[in-house]
């Protein structure tokens, strides 16, 4: 069995390795040829805690495993990041245990990566301006990834508490871009793409906000009763996602489905846009939305490509099962 600590991550795993894992994972699930199993999370009654368990089997590339852990709020007193996970790897033709992959990183890069998917194939070409909702641990790393997909001209963000948007105000300066703290009206009238990256269970972008022709990319939504935009907004956008299946249950697609807003059948997996089985945005004026719920074979796939690097580097540690 072989061990990657978390530790190891940050020099083994790159954005591009981790867009490169999940784009495959995308286009392997709209094939048929890979499946997620049913999400356990829940919350524990300890540290308002929530914990629970992602998996699944990527029969083309010969994943299986889960990637437990979950979210712990009081962390940042403990001066640990709030969410917590591990990823186990099992041989598909034993079902023995292949490796433990410390998954904290690997969480923020494939979530990252999963909206940057989306901006490549749903985004208007000639998208200029990038808004970002919310500041906490994955909000740079979604902000450096959907830098990579447009010609970006200027970044704006929201945040509950402003001062907290310094991080991201770093990272557009990385990239030389300029960077402005707004409202959340002035955020939605003037970005081309927005992301929602929170742990909110109520609306925070209300009806008529979001105008046409803008790309939503809901990243926050994974649990049952969490919400970042109005379903009104949901239901008048064309709804792609990682898993239809979740998207009715867990993801923000959630709230405008039991309400009768939005029929399943109409919710298209991003695979298939990949495959070119749909054609994603059909005009200039669409304002597409893509829920991120966040699948169990994602994790696999970068846990995985984590592995392979770690071995080939001598940074991966073997015991005896």
């Amino acid at each position: 069995m072989w061990i990657v600590p978390e530790k190891e991550i940050a020099g083994l795993m790159t954005p591009e390795a981790a867009f490169d894992a999940v784009q495959a994972v995308f286009a392997a699930m709209a094939s048929g040829k890979a499946s997620n199993f049913p999400v356990v999370r829940e919350a524990i009654g300890h540290e308002d805690a929530l914990y629970g368990f992602k998996g699944g089997f990527d029969r083309s590339a010969r994943n299986l495993g889960l990637k437990a852990g979950g979210y712990w709020p009081n962390n940042q007193r403990r001066e640990l990041i709030n969410h917590q996970s591990t990823v186990f790897l099992f041989d598909a033709d034993t079902g023995r245990v292949q490796a433990a992959v410390g998954g904290n990183l690997l969480t923020a890069l494939r979530t990252a990566a999963a909206s940057a998917v989306s901006i490549k194939y749903l985004a208007r070409p000639d998208a200029k301006v990038l808004g970002i909702v919310g500041a906490g641990h994955q909000s740079t790393y979604q902000l450096r990834a959907a830098l990579d997909q447009r010609p970006f001209e200027k970044v704006l963000a929201w945040n509950r508490t402003p001062e907290r948007l310094k991080r991201l105000e770093a990272a557009a300066q990385e990239k030389g871009l300029p960077f402005k703290s707004v409202t959340l009206e002035q955020l939605c009238r003037q970005a081309d793409v927005v992301v929602t990256i929170t742990s909110s269970f109520s609306p925070m972008i209300a009806e008529g906000l979001i105008r046409p022709g803008t790309h939503l990319a809901c990243m926050g939504t994974d649990t049952r009763g969490k919400q970042e935009v109005a379903p009104e907004i949901v239901a008048a956008s064309t709804v792609f996602t990682d898993e239809v299946a979740q998207s009715t249950t867990i993801g923000e697609a959630q709230h405008a489905f039991g309400m009768g807003l939005l029929d399943a059948a109409a919710i298209v997996p991003i695979g298939d846009v990949i495959n070119k089985e749909h054609p994603g945005r059909r005009s200039a004026e669409e304002i597409t939305l893509f829920d991120g719920t966040g699948v169990g074979i994602q994790d696999l796939a970068v846990a995985s490509a984590a592995v392979d690097l770690a071995v080939a580097r001598g940074r991966a540690v073997e015991v005896e099962m």
